[in-house]
Order: structure tokens, then sequence, then C-alpha cells
């Protein structure tokens, strides 16, 4: 796929303004302090390079869900003092997207210096994709890079349009050349067999057009969370009072997985640590997974399928995880998801390849001290899931194009 795209090595950007949609989109303390960094440092690489070449860059981003109207809790600006000394440049700020004062500023930039917009988010056509909206960004740089992959699955103006008015001169930049190459190694089958694959978290009706996908070419489906309940409940299990998703077109694709999984490439845990109430304080037990009394409700795997769990993960040579196995957020479940972090990241150390994404996955690699074992940390945890529905995203499309 990465050959059909340009990148930024396919440009030189002397005397060029880059637009780069990067996603700033970073979760924050109190005291708008960063509590992760990531996306933000794997953009660095592409401002570097064009910085390297005497361009001038334009950055736009969103964050959070201002939901098209104008507020300091949601402005870009307490990124500036942050990027500044990450990138030992001074990088100015401008209070809005589009207009007149914009261009002018933009017009004024001298090479090698960077000019970060306010939240893309202020503006309802961000997320209507606004053929107006995007051509009024368009006037802003002369070449288009998205480095943006946790929003290239969404239908938004800066993802979609905006490329359309730059012909040739559109690009992707290294966090995306990452992203997509090491999601090719799951989507295609093209990884180090045997290739694992590991989804967890509450909804499978974001994760179930994925399973029929993968089914044909991993050699492991390790199913936990709330998702493994509709596949026990289908086999005829008690799942007692667990969280379920009730869907007529869940079930149809469930028989068809059902159909297709003559291998046995699916695992589902056979316990789980069940409570008589959704809290963490909740009263306990260990129960097989296909009958759980009523009143009871499934909240993380159990010992035994934690130790399967991780015998599998242990003989893999390329791993994918997104989504936690139990309810993570409750101190009392979240052995399995952390159990499971470990477990991805000793059999990285000793030379599988692992990519993680999903903010809970994450935090419990973080947890456990483990993060930096991974091979690499996906930015974008439902981009990641649409890429592995063999869709191009389109965000990607609209470079190619």
């Amino acid at each position: 796929m990465t050959k059909k795209i340009k990148t930024i090595n396919d440009f030189n950007f002397e005397n060029q303004t880059a637009l780069i949609r990067v996603d700033f989109n970073v979760p924050i303390n109190k005291s708008y302090e960063i509590t992760d960094d990531t996306r933000i440092r794997y953009s660095i690489p592409t401002i570097q390079k064009i910085l390297y070449e005497k361009g001038k860059i334009v950055l736009i981003s969103h964050f959070g869900r201002p939901k098209g109207i104008s507020s300091k809790i949601y402005s870009l600006k307490f990124l500036v003092h942050y990027l500044s000394k990450q990138l030992k440049v001074t990088v100015n700020f401008h209070e809005h997207c589009v207009g007149e004062t914009v261009r002018k500023k933009v017009n004024e930039l001298k090479n090698g210096e960077i000019l970060l917009l306010e939240n893309l988010r202020f503006y309802k056509e961000e997320e209507e994709e606004n053929e107006n909206f995007a051509y009024e960004l368009s006037k802003l740089g002369d070449i288009y890079v998205n480095d943006a992959f946790g929003v290239s699955h969404r239908f938004h103006s800066s993802i979609t349009i905006l490329p359309k008015f730059f012909g040739k001169k559109k690009c992707i930049g290294f966090l995306m050349k990452k992203e997509i190459q090491f999601i090719d190694k799951f989507s295609y089958g093209k990884g180090k067999r045997p290739i694992t694959i590991l989804l967890g978290g509450a909804k499978i009706s974001s994760k179930i057009k994925i399973i029929e996908n993968i089914i044909n070419f991993a050699d492991y489906i390790l199913i936990g969370g709330a998702m493994s309940y509709p596949f026990i409940k289908m086999k005829g299990g008690m799942i007692g009072d667990s969280m379920i998703e009730k869907n007529q077109s869940i079930e149809n694709t469930l028989k068809k997985i059902f159909h297709k999984n003559k291998n046995n490439i699916i695992h589902l845990p056979k316990d789980v640590i069940i409570a008589d109430s959704f809290k963490n304080e909740a009263n306990t037990k260990i129960s097989p997974i296909h009958s759980i009394p009523n009143g009871w409700m499934g909240l993380d795997i159990g010992p035994f399928s934690i130790k399967n769990f991780c015998k599998i993960i242990e003989k893999s040579e390329t791993i994918l995880w997104n989504g936690p196995v139990g309810v993570f957020e409750f101190s009392n479940f979240s052995y399995g998801t952390r159990s499971i972090a470990k477990s991805v990241a000793n059999t990285t150390e000793k030379g599988a390849f692992s990519l993680v994404g999903g903010g809970d996955s994450i935090a419990s690699l973080k947890m456990e001290k483990c993060d930096q074992k991974i091979s690499y940390l996906s930015t974008g945890g439902g981009a990641m899931l649409d890429s592995l529905k063999t869709q191009t995203l389109p965000g990607i499309s609209a470079v190619i194009q």
C-alpha cells in the first residue's frame, strides 16, 4: 500500500509552506500538562525534516469535542511552550484557522518558522466535510501533509476534502507511513508467523467485521472482555447479567464467523471473575464462562484463561492487541489485562513484533512499566481497527487520488 502513496520524502520543502494536519489531541491533566505525548513525539520527525529543508510550517489539529464552539478549555494554545521546547524553535500561535488575518500571518512566515493554528473543531464545518471551509484552509499551504493517523478514519474537512485542493502536491508524514507499514503486517497476513490478534473491550459491533476478515489469515484470535459474551451466548452458554450488545446483524456475522472457524483459530476465555454488581468493591468468585449464574456478571478473565492466552502470546512472532480483557478501570478487575500487557512485552523482548493500539491497552502497558518494550504503540485505536477491515482509510484515499 505504501508504494502508491507519496510521502514527505517525495518533496523538497525549501521555500514551500507545508500545511500539516497533525493529531495533537493529547490527554492532559487539570493543569493542562500533557500526560501522554506519544502522538506529538511521533510527528516530530516529519516537522524536523521540513525545517531542515528550510520549509515553512503551518500546523492544524483538533483537540477534544468543542462541537463548533470556541472555548478556552479546548484551545490549542497550551501546546506552544511544549512544542517550542521539543523542536528548539519558537512556535507561533494564531487564534483562528481561516480568514484574512490567518493568511497574512502565514504569508509573513520565513523559512524554518512554524505557525500553530487554533482548534479546527471550533468550526462546525470541520466535522461536516465542508468544501468552502476546506478551500479556505487550502490557501494556507503549498503542500498538504497528513500526519494525523488517529483521525484518518474520520470523514472530516481537513482529512478528506482539504487534500483535493492540492492536486499532486499532497503526501503523508513519517508517522502515517509507519502506521500503514505496521498495520499491513496484519491486514494482509504479511507478518512472521504465528500471527496472533487479541481483541478486547466492550463493543463487539466495532470489531466484528475485523474478526470476519482476519480469520482468513491469523493463526490465533484471542477474544476477551465483554466482546466474548455474544460468542458464548451463541454457543448456548449462560452469561448471567454480563454486558452484551444486542443486534441482529451481529448475530448474523457471528454465525458466519463460527462457520469459518473450522481450524479453531478463535480462542475465548474458559473462566471469568464474576461479580454481583458493577463496582470495584463487589463480591467476586471464579466461574466457568458458559455457566454464569443470574445476578452475576463477568468482569475479568479468570486464571485459567490468563494462562492460556499468555501461552499463545508467548509462542507468537507477530502480535496485535486492541482493548482490555476486563473492566480495567476497576483495580480488582484489571489483573487479566495487566497480565496480557506483561506477556506481550516479554514476548516482544524475545524477538516478536508487537503493535498495540487503544487507550486502555496502552494505559495497562504504562501501568506495568513495559510500554517501552512494545515494537510500536499505535496513535489511533479506532483508525487501527478500521484499517483491519481491509478498507483504505478515508484520509489515506484522499492523499492517493
